[in-house]
């Protein structure tokens, strides 16, 4: 754990972060957050792999992100509003966590503008990934899709249930089996 914060921290910052900060287990198909919850906390995936998931009143699932390791987990809107998040977290895989309540995290920022800074790095971070998805489900055909999924996310064809990729390609599962028949593996 401390291995990866030393890549993504000053040395003179980590014992803050850790400081407020709490590891946790989360089980493949258990939840962070679920829907309808009001969001206390973010997370960073030190191992394992989640999933942002919408279900519709049809029990329709549509997957929003996928998250891995060296990410940060959040209903972000919904936490910063106080407000239900429309979305769940979930683990798609048994994953392990460095959890931080956002109350404790805001008032480290209070007293240090770094973690201010740190904040905006991540939150543009995470602009810029949902900007990106936004442009290729809107100007990109399903099998082009497809292949940059391959490249951005290399091995997750293999760790992800292909009904779930295709909900997060924004296909329908016949449609990325006819798909994967005509790429070689």
């Amino acid at each position: 754990m401390n291995d990866q914060l030393k890549n993504m921290l000053p040395a003179d910052r980590i014992d803050a972060w850790l400081s407020i900060s709490r590891e946790k287990q989360v089980s493949a198909g258990e939840y962070f957050i679920k829907a309808g919850e009001v969001p206390s906390k973010i997370a960073l995936v030190s191992s394992g792999l989640f999933r942002y998931v919408y279900v519709n009143n049809k029990g329709d699932e549509f997957t929003k992100g996928i998250i891995a390791e060296n990410f940060f987990l959040s209903s972000y809107s919904a936490m910063i509003t106080g407000k239900p998040s429309y979305f769940s977290i979930e683990a798609l895989e048994n994953s392990q966590l460095l959890e931080i309540n956002w109350s404790d995290f805001n008032r480290l920022k209070e007293k240090d503008i770094f973690w201010l800074n740190f904040q905006l790095k991540f939150v543009e971070k995470g602009f810029m990934i949902k900007e990106k998805r936004e442009r290729d489900l809107l100007l990109l055909g399903a099998e082009t899709r497809y292949r940059n999924f391959l490249a951005e996310f290399p091995g997750m064809d293999q760790r992800i249930k292909q009904g779930i990729i295709a909900s997060y390609l924004g296909i329908k599962p016949e449609t990325l089996s006819r798909i994967r028949r005509k790429f070689v593996f």
